[in-house]
């Protein structure tokens, strides 16, 4: 990949990566744009197969996370982290995992909060306690908003019922059937929700665990790993990592709506976009359905602090976000995700532009 051309082609300002020899710290800071306020994005720690995938995913990931506050109104910018590596294996050693995890805290507040960490794929809310200890450039902490996977798992839901609104005339999932391919923590709350509303639950997980765990309480139908992208349902949720809306997996899609909580669903978002859009396929725009855990802990920076009710008002405000995506989309022949990237960008100019008038003055 050509860094510095990626970097300008979608707008990038900071790329930083950080080594502490002594903890074996491997991580990479993308901060995409700080015109709406300081980035925000979690933290992913993933073991990634080189050094160039991980580049590629905090980009993508840090772009996304610009969209998705400027979508959810938020004085917010984009930004991400990853860190290379096995979180499993730190988990094992309570003495190790402190001390990386502050070197961490101490990365973090070198970025002179450009940019306000949180949890994300194989990180959780005590590692941020110790971040935490060397930063206050972090939220989505105990005893504040904690962990933003509920809230995340509420905006998904919220999404779900717009796009049956828009394809059905009728917001319920009851006795829809859903199939959500990642039963971790926004995965399993999701799966609550839905069960309580009497849908029909499918799963598919790598962690038997994880699995046992809905069917025990929720008595959700296990799929295979390859097999939940042919299975009939109503709604397809990925919940685990990207690009799994590919090349490979539409033809094999027996569904009419694409809806869950994975960052940045589409390999390619205008490729196969355009493929889910020929083939009568719904697809919520990922960075506005799972903005709810982003939403939930901004609450922490507030003025006051945290308010979960205010979060709660917020999240509930995506369904109707949602609806005048799907609606605008239909109306103009666009894809669903160039009509939320038009109304991302439509707020991050009208802001720029007011920037740059009280800087002439």
């Amino acid at each position: 990949m050509d860094k510095f051309g990626y970097m300008e082609k979608y707008g990038f300002e900071q790329l930083c990566f950080f080594h502490d020899k002594s903890t074996g710290l491997k991580a990479i800071t993308s901060i995409h744009n700080t015109v709406l306020g300081p980035s925000l994005g979690g933290t992913r720690f993933w073991n990634y197969k080189d050094e160039e995938e991980a580049v590629e995913d905090v980009l993508r990931l840090a772009r996304g996370m610009t969209y998705k506050s400027a979508l959810a109104g938020l004085a917010l910018g984009g930004g991400k982290s990853v860190i290379i590596g096995d979180p499993k294996i730190l988990r094992k050693d309570p003495i190790k995992r402190e001390a990386f995890w502050r070197a961490f805290g101490r990365y973090i507040e070198g970025l002179s909060g450009r940019y306000i960490t949180a949890e994300d794929v194989g990180t959780s809310t005590q590692d941020m306690v110790y971040v935490n200890m060397e930063t206050s450039h972090v939220v989505g902490l105990p005893g504040r908003s904690g962990d933003p996977s509920p809230f995340t798992a509420l905006g998904v839901y919220k999404s779900m019922k717009a796009c049956c609104q828009h394809i059905y005339g009728d917001n319920s999932l009851t006795g829809k059937t859903v199939a959500v391919q990642g039963v971790g923590n926004v995965g399993y709350y999701l799966c609550e929700l839905l069960h309580k509303e009497g849908a029909n639950i499918m799963v598919s997980d790598v962690s038997d665990e994880r699995i046992q765990k809905c069917v025990d309480e929720f008595g959700v139908k296990v799929v295979g790993i390859d097999d939940i992208y042919r299975v009939d349902c109503d709604i397809y949720a990925p919940c685990a990592l990207g690009a799994t809306v590919n090349d490979a997996t539409i033809p094999q899609f027996k569904c009419q709506i694409i809806c869950g909580g994975a960052n940045n669903q589409l390999k390619d978002p205008t490729v196969h976009g355009l493929a889910l859009q020929s083939q009568g396929i719904c697809y919520a725009p990922d960075y506005l359905a799972n903005a709810g855990g982003v939403i939930n802990v901004s609450y922490e920076l507030a003025e006051g602090g945290y308010n979960q009710e205010a979060s709660l008002r917020d999240v509930e405000f995506i369904y109707t976000r949602m609806l005048d995506i799907l609606r605008i989309s239909a109306e103009t022949g666009q894809l669903t995700f160039q009509t939320a990237d038009a109304m991302a960008e439509g707020r991050l100019e009208a802001v720029r532009n007011i920037k740059s008038i009280l800087t002439k003055r």
